[in-house]
């Protein structure tokens, strides 16, 4: 079992059970006591769980530090492509669409018909690789400093490229989404990018799959006030769908 799954079944089962044993989690993942181990401080240092002596426990929210892409693209990736086909299906043929950065938001891409016709704009390589064989969809990238993984573009020419984009609809990726702290982010310099999408867009979206739930990253985004709702996998919690309505918000449970 490779470590991005054994990390994706470590987490799951921490969501459900909210302490589990290094032994029980070896007996599930059938690997050694010690594997466990090292895949329990990477975990930490990531703010997904917490150590104990003798397991871990889950933990709600927290700093961390965001997964490398590699291992982000290998998990949930159900759950991913399932929020991005619902996401897909609020976009109508002619709309101008904001596709932001993330696993989730490559699978947005992917989900949109093979016939589409429209405009995508996008901060994101491996968005606009993804759509750059449609032809009837003109693809808009916005350039800027280059960030690998996720193959993300940020600062001034971002931040101007969106400044002059009116877009019918966007996608935002998320490092966490809480009911307090809003759409936070790990990376600083893709925040301010972020709020000009949102500040030129007609409607917005977050998408976040249900391991973001309570989660905060070290950046804010925006409160929950500022979007129009939220595509996810699964129902959030009753606090996190209450703030999501309370600012006259949506939750898509794809």
């Amino acid at each position: 079992m490779l470590p991005a799954e054994r990390h994706r079944r470590i987490c799951e089962a921490l969501r459900a059970q909210r302490i589990v044993s290094t032994e029980d989690f070896s007996r599930m993942l059938d690997v050694s006591q010690e594997t466990v181990r090292r895949d329990l401080v990477t975990l930490e240092r990531r703010g997904l769980l917490v150590r104990v002596h003798g397991g871990a426990t889950n933990t709600a929210g927290g700093f961390g530090e965001e997964a490398p892409f590699d291992e982000r693209s290998g998990m949930d990736r159900q759950a991913k492509a399932a929020i991005g086909a619902a996401a897909a299906a609020l976009v109508r043929p002619g709309q101008t669409v904001v596709i932001d950065i993330g696993t989730t938001a490559v699978e947005v891409a992917r989900a949109l018909p093979a016939d589409h016709r429209g405009t995508v704009a996008t901060c994101s390589l491996l968005v606009a690789a993804e759509l750059a064989g449609r032809p009837h969809v003109e693809v808009l990238v916005s350039g800027g400093r280059l960030r690998s993984g996720d193959l993300a573009c940020s600062n001034a020419q971002a931040l101007a490229f969106f400044a002059d984009l009116r877009a019918d609809v966007a996608f935002l990726g998320s490092g966490g989404v809480d009911a307090s702290a809003g759409l936070t982010d790990f990376h600083l310099d893709e925040v301010a990018t972020r709020r000009l999408m949102l500040a030129n867009t007609v409607r917005s979206y977050i998408l976040a799959d249900s391991s973001k739930f309570g989660r905060v990253a070290p950046h804010r985004v925006c409160g929950l006030e500022d979007v129009d709702g939220l595509i996810t996998d699964a129902r959030p919690s009753s606090t996190l769908e209450s703030g999501m309505e309370r600012s006259g918000g949506v939750v898509v449970v794809a």
